[in-house]
């Protein structure tokens, strides 16, 4: 059996087979990152392909030596990046906001009721939108550290920053969140650790 280097390795030579493993491989995760950016499932599943168009026309380029989820994480928080640029033009040249929301996030069933369900997916769906609204610089080191689990270091590494560039922007993006979740009328508090 390959192993993830040795498949990276045969993607950079332009072996379509190893490139679709790496595909298989990447896709649920890079999928969460981009979700949680866009706050829009459709836009997500359109930016995800376009990440991975983009990651294949330029597989060439790609360093077997630098593990190829970071290069394709940073490849995708580019587009993101881009699709946002697009969104507030548009924006500005309708002269007013985006009137669509962001689909709330499922709530497991559980013992709790119909109606705490229903709070719960609201809170979910109020967080889901603030996030997707942080600037780009803010909102992708939270997503790589409070979502995905990535340490300091790692996302450093994704997205050619310093640690403490990374801790410093998700504390900012933590007290953004939680200063917009307050200042709404359905008022929920982002714990500190809740992200």
């Amino acid at each position: 059996m390959e192993s993830p280097g040795e498949v990276s390795a045969r993607a950079a030579r332009g072996d379509r087979a190893a490139f679709s493993e790496l595909m298989r491989q990447t896709k649920a995760a890079l999928f969460r990152v981009i979700r949680r950016y866009v706050g829009d499932e459709q836009e997500a599943w359109d930016l995800l392909q376009e990440t991975y168009a983009a990651a294949w026309i330029s597989i060439r380029r790609y360093d077997p030596a630098r593990p190829f989820e970071a290069w394709l994480r940073t490849i995708a928080l580019n587009k993101c990046r881009d699709w946002s640029r697009r969104r507030l033009v548009r924006r500005l040249i309708r002269g007013g906001l985006d009137l669509s929301s962001p689909e709330a996030l499922a709530v497991p069933d559980g013992a709790e009721s119909a109606d705490d369900r229903m709070e719960v997916s609201g809170r979910l769906a109020r967080l889901n939108e603030e996030m997707s609204r942080l600037p780009p610089h803010l909102k992708a080191p939270l997503l790589l550290t409070a979502i995905e689990g990535r340490s300091q270091a790692e996302t450093a590494g994704i997205l050619g920053i310093s640690v403490k560039t990374v801790e410093t922007r998700v504390a900012r993006a933590r007290r953004k969140l939680s200063d917009a979740l307050r200042d709404t009328t359905a008022g929920p508090h982002v714990p500190k650790g809740s992200l």
